[in-house]
This record gives structure tokens, C-alpha cells and sequence, in this order.
């Protein structure tokens, strides 16, 4: 295994955030852990399958880890708690907040997963699902505990393409006069809808990919104008 981190990590501003029981969430109280920053939503099919996995791993190294749920939903924060308590999520979870999205740019997929090492650094980027194998010898190493597996420096670098992700920010589609089910309900299609161009991906993958496509955007502006007029 090949584990990849950033050349010249950047180092994590403070901040605090609220729980959804409305304790301080403090970026300092991670310090001396790795940290695992985790953009999600409770209607994210990816973000609900690697839950179990962040669940286990916050278990099994839970002295030298800490997982940070951070909800992109649109629904209130009890919709979302409720979700919490359901599927037994043993770390803490927030709302997003501006503040927060500006710490960690560039979020256009979920879910997106930062990788914060002991000093407070980021040094690694996820989106779309994580690699449970991965992300484990990536907290094995950062922690200090041996692995089995060679360590390459890297650039940062933004995926060109999605895999195992809900892309949420969708080149040329305005999203902005949805309401927030109607938000959801677009952002679902255009993740679903293949488009016809010839790419073999769904809308959103393809206009991603390829902003200059001619097929698909016309296409994803039909479907959200269609949900907004429903």
C-alpha cells in the first residue's frame, strides 16, 4: 500500500464549532490526535456507507483519533441528531457553518474527508467515499504505529473525477432558488441521471469532467427547473 500526504501541509486555523447538543467543539482539543474532518449528509448514500467505518475506527484507535462529523444538511440540526442517535455514531457531529467551509475550501463532492495529523496540519484530502484499508494505515502513521506501507509526498491536487461521491456544487447549474428539499431532490438526480453525450457518466460527473459539454447542461438546467416548479 501506497499512502499519499501533502508536501507542505497547511497548518488548521483555531476554530469552534457546537455539537448538535450544543457543546464547544474546539480545533485545539485535537491537538496531539489525528483527526479525521468529515463533510456529510444524512441523505448522502456514500457519506451513510462509510459511516460504519468511521464508527470502528474512532472505536479502535479512539485514544489517538478523533473523527469530526461535519453535516452539510439543509434540515435542522434534530433531523439530524435523530440521525445520530440512530445509527449509533460514536463522534461528535456539527452543522457547517461559513466559518468552517472557509478553514476547509473547496468542498464539491461529499462526502469530503480532511486528514488532520498531530500538529494540527492537513495533510491529506478525500472525496467520495473513503478506503476504510487506507484511512487506517493513513491514522496508523500519522499516530506514530507502524505500517505496511511506503509513504510518497505529494502536490495538492483536486480530483478531476468522482467516484463514490455526491457532487454538490455542479459547474454552469444554479441551485441557489431551490428550497432545501428541492435542493436535495436536484442534487440527488443530477448524481443519478446518466447523460447522453456519449460519457457514460451520471449529469453531475460529466458536467464536472467536462463543463464544455453541450449535452449535459442542458439537460441538468431541465431537470432543476422541474423540480422547482413541482
Amino acid at each position: 500500500m501506497t499512502l499519499r500526504f501533502f508536501r507542505d501541509p497547511a497548518i488548521v486555523p483555531a476554530f469552534t464549532v457546537h455539537d448538535l447538543d450544543g457543546r464547544a467543539l474546539s480545533s485545539g482539543d485535537w491537538r496531539g490526535k489525528v483527526t479525521i474532518v468529515n463533510f456529510w449528509a444524512t441523505w448522502c448514500p456514500p457519506c451513510r456507507a462509510e459511516i460504519p467505518d468511521l464508527i470502528a475506527l474512532q472505536e479502535k484507535y479512539r485514544d489517538r483519533l478523533q473523527v469530526v462529523g461535519m453535516s452539510e444538511d439543509d434540515a435542522s440540526p434534530e433531523v439530524v441528531k435523530r440521525f445520530v442517535a440512530e445509527h449509533k455514531m460514536n463522534y461528535p457531529v456539527a452543522m457547517t457553518t461559513e466559518d468552517v467551509r472557509r478553514i476547509f475550501p473547496g468542498i464539491s463532492a461529499l462526502p469530503t474527508s480532511f486528514i488532520v495529523d498531530r500538529e494540527g496540519r492537513v495533510v491529506q484530502k478525500h472525496v467520495g467515499m473513503l478506503n476504510a484499508s487506507v484511512t487506517e494505515q493513513e491514522t496508523r502513521v500519522l499516530a506514530g504505529l507502524p505500517v505496511n506501507a511506503t509513504i510518497e509526498q505529494i502536490d495538492k491536487v483536486t480530483p478531476a473525477k468522482l467516484e463514490n461521491a455526491q457532487a454538490i456544487t455542479i459547474p454552469g447549474i444554479d441551485l441557489s432558488h431551490l428550497t432545501p428539499d428541492q435542493r436535495v431532490a436536484a442534487v440527488q438526480k443530477l448524481n443519478s441521471d446518466g447523460c447522453t453525450c456519449g460519457c457514460d457518466l451520471t449529469l453531475a460527473k460529466c458536467r464536472i469532467d467536462d463543463p464544455s459539454c453541450g449535452v449535459s447542461l442542458p439537460l441538468a438546467r431541465k431537470i432543476v427547473e422541474q423540480i422547482a416548479h413541482q
